[in-house]
């Protein structure tokens, strides 16, 4: 074949839908040589599509800012016993749909530490979802307004990890706190939950308006999750402009 021009290839190669037939038949045909170029072009055509699919899951995150666990300041942070920032960084949770709850003082770094994680999974391959709890619920009323609840919870379901910040930041109604609760039912042992909150368990009645829709929120995080404890002055207060 002569006169090909780059276009052609591009062409050609937009309409391909390679077959491991195809694969083996011209790499039998191809010198030592033409078969490594054409590894080195299928591996960088894998990497494009990992590459591309990385940055559409960020995007789908709605992530408030891209956060890494690069230089992440762990001072605050006091883990549970039995689980430390490798496990957590390795993300085995996420693999075993289990749960997080970042509770303590507010300025602390709950929620750059759950964005990080978020982020973190984006770039392997994993779907998460970032929302205040506040917009959550305001999404999940406005679904069933439209009568479409199902198919936004289904939506949901389809991240392996969903963020929920400020958990008791701003009061929920009846509705509201229904709405939330069937999301975290819907996770349990499905998918993997991360829960920033300033409310000790105990307070959690006062964001359901339900004590006991509260604790059963409770008993499914607590049967598959982990506590983290966040403590010390606020990050923003102490590196304010405003003193």
């Amino acid at each position: 074949m002569s006169g090909v021009e780059v276009q052609d290839i591009i062409e050609a190669g937009r309409a391909a839908s390679l077959t491991g037939t195809v694969l083996e038949e011209w790499a039998a045909k191809g010198t030592p040589k033409q078969r490594e170029y054409l590894l080195g072009l299928l591996e960088a055509e894998h990497a494009s599509r990992q590459e591309s699919r990385r940055q559409r899951l960020l995007r789908a995150a709605r992530l408030p800012a891209l956060k890494t666990l690069e230089g992440y300041d762990w001072s605050a942070v006091r883990f549970p016993a039995d689980y430390g920032r490798e496990a957590l960084a390795s993300l085995d949770f996420i693999d075993n749909a289990q749960d997080l709850v970042l509770y303590g003082d507010v300025g602390t770094g709950k929620t750059h530490l759950a964005s990080a994680l978020a982020a973190t999974a984006c770039r392997q391959g994993i779907a998460a979802r970032f929302f205040t709890t506040s917009a959550l619920v305001m999404q999940l009323r406005r679904a069933k307004d439209e009568q479409r609840l199902d198919r936004e919870l289904a939506a949901l379901a389809r991240n392996k990890v969903l963020i929920i910040d400020e958990l008791g930041y701003l009061p929920i109604d009846t509705e509201g706190a229904r709405l939330l609760f069937q999301v975290i039912s819907d996770a349990y042992e499905k998918q993997s939950l991360i829960l920033t909150t300033n409310l000790e368990f105990s307070r959690w009645g006062t964001v359901f308006g339900d004590d006991n829709m509260a604790a059963a929120v409770i008993d499914r995080i607590v049967h598959h999750g982990r506590l983290l404890q966040f403590r010390g002055e606020s990050y923003r207060v102490k590196n304010a402009l405003m003193k």
